[in-house]
């Protein structure tokens, strides 16, 4: 079981909060799922495919009556945020013209991204296109989020591996990682390298605990702000 499912997608509801957090009746639900769905692929593109890559580990979507409001979860804010403020009021500006809603845009800072998923194979997948060592890769970023406080990680790389005719699967781990315990906080990530040889998916599984544990310091709790730097646009 643990090996079909997202740990995240497995805990939502149980011990981790939603992405999306709104209501809306049934006839307006289907318009606010889609307008959710394009929000996340233009944040996607601008942030994680698009120079000079400042990385966008999550994004959540709050509703109110008449304002949409987006929290971005970010290793590099100043990237995001631009000099006063430009590229996040662009990014604002193309939002509301695509949803036609006003928008809100807070950036949270990650502080350790060797502790985020998603930063952390986006990372992998950035080097693999770089033509860099997979397996070098690999045990650099395993060894980084141990050192960062993790108890675990898991990294799976899956395609041409290092230009190989035939496509493998190269496996990563250290440390324990507990999928089927609920109460375990594990956080998985997901990114792909498009090489000129072929594509390369990248997977990160790691282990921070368990809920209601002293987190490392820069762990984001998935509820709230608190001790965190947040900027409102």
């Amino acid at each position: 079981m643990g090996q079909k499912i997202s740990p995240i997608g497995f805990r939502v509801g149980i011990t981790e909060e939603w992405r999306s957090r709104w209501y809306a009746p049934k006839a307006a639900y289907s318009e606010f799922l889609g307008e959710d769905l394009k929000i996340r692929r233009l944040i996607e593109r601008r942030l994680n495919n698009t120079a000079p890559f400042p990385g966008c580990a999550k994004v959540e979507i709050e509703r109110t009556r008449n304002e949409v409001k987006l929290i971005i979860h970010t290793a590099r804010p100043g990237l995001v945020i631009g000099p006063k403020g430009a590229e996040v009021d662009k990014l604002k500006e193309e939002l509301e013209n695509l949803i036609d809603r006003k928008v809100a845009v807070n950036i949270f800072e990650i502080k350790n991204p060797d502790l985020s998923a998603q930063l952390v194979a986006q990372s992998i997948a950035e080097q693999l296109k770089k033509r860099a060592s997979f397996r070098r890769v690999m045990k650099q970023k395993c060894d980084a989020a141990i050192q960062a406080g993790a108890k675990g990680i898991k990294i799976i790389s899956k395609g041409r591996l290092g230009g190989s005719e035939m496509a493998r699967v190269e496996t990563q781990k250290v440390g324990s990682i507990p999928l089927q315990t609920l109460q375990a906080r594990v956080d998985y990530g997901y990114a792909i390298a498009r090489t000129t040889y072929g594509t390369i998916g990248v997977r990160v599984w790691l282990y921070l605990g368990r809920y209601g544990e002293e987190m490392p310091e820069a762990e984001l709790p998935s509820t709230g702000l608190v001790g965190q730097r947040r900027r409102r646009l």
